[in-house]
């Protein structure tokens, strides 16, 4: 089960931040964004939505693994207030895209870790 758990933290990240990531939002989440688009809805919009995304596929990972609505709620909004500032850097060009995407698996792995330690509640057996 821990495996799969790590696996399927990850694995959503990598869904939302790729795939499920419209070209829209990954340019006008940002604040430099120039696009017609942009001008209609601010960029801190796009970027709350965007995270606000990842927040809920952490929740829907965390339930769908047995754990209580307590650690749901902890780990989706600690996701949420950590991937829109880790993009806001990314945006601002603080850093470039490897330390984001390290910044963020390293937030699944802390979560992770979070999870199986007991401190967001019992782990669920089976």
């Amino acid at each position: 089960m821990l495996v799969a758990l790590l696996f399927f933290l990850v694995a959503t990240h990598a869904l939302m931040d790729y795939a499920l990531q419209s070209d829209a939002i990954a340019t006008c989440k940002c604040r430099s964004c120039t696009s017609p688009v942009a001008k209609a809805v601010p960029w801190y919009y796009w970027l709350t939505a965007h995270a606000v995304l990842h927040g809920t596929a952490i929740g829907v990972v965390v339930r769908w693994f047995g754990f209580g609505w307590d650690a749901v709620a902890v780990l989706a909004i600690a996701e949420t207030v950590v991937h829109w500032f880790i993009d806001l850097g990314k945006c601002e060009k603080w850093y470039g895209i490897d330390i984001d995407q390290a910044m963020h698996i390293i937030c699944r792995v802390l979560w992770f870790s979070l999870l199986v330690s007991g401190l967001l509640g019992p782990i669920p057996q089976g």
